[in-house]
């Protein structure tokens, strides 16, 4: 149990059944009334971002979160195959468990997998991923504004924006928060 005013940025909580991890607080004491705890919660089963807050006296339940990195090994149909770096026992997570993390997975990713008392809640990527461009429209001759966008497909299948001068066969640097171009690797 840990008092909310003890919240820390990062920490993970039980609340009405399920596992929240605390990406903002904000302790208030008004002038009249008791002092409170105002935060926003990222549900980890669902990815929802919740706010809520909590008198200063309440105590919550931690919830104790399992780390271990391990490595995207291949997908077959919706099933996605992993290896432990440690003990190379393999674990398969479907493709709706993993949502939009799965247009991120090529082969041989090191990614760490996120969990519950044995439930998988997800999985965290890098921040950036190099990918190859599979296709792209060639440059058209005499365009050269820098801020001329085209549609690129990458190696996973992931559609995204890229400069006017990526062609098809190179490789970029892609985020993963929001799936943007970066830069040529």
């Amino acid at each position: 149990m840990i008092n909310v005013n003890d919240f820390k940025t990062g920490i993970t909580i039980k609340l009405e059944g399920n596992i929240f991890q605390v990406i903002e607080f904000q302790h208030v004491k008004p002038g009249k009334g008791a002092a409170f705890v105002r935060t926003k919660l990222k549900n980890l089963r669902t990815g929802a971002t919740i706010e809520h807050t909590f008198n200063s006296a309440i105590k919550v339940e931690t919830a104790r979160i399992d780390k271990r990195d391990m490595q995207f090994l291949y997908s077959m149909g919706d099933t996605y195959h992993f290896m432990s770096m440690e003990d190379y026992s393999q674990i398969e997570l479907n493709k709706k468990a993993l949502g939009d993390d799965a247009k991120y997975l090529k082969e041989n990713i090191n990614v760490t997998i996120i969990s519950y008392e044995g439930e998988i809640l997800g999985l965290n990527l890098p921040d950036k991923i190099e990918m190859q461009v599979i296709k792209t429209e060639p440059a058209v001759k005499g365009n050269t504004t820098s801020s001329v966008m085209k549609d690129a497909t990458l190696e996973t299948g992931m559609e995204i924006k890229v400069p006017i001068f990526i062609d098809e066969g190179e490789t970029i640097v892609v985020s993963t928060k929001d799936g943007s171009y970066v830069s040529r690797a």
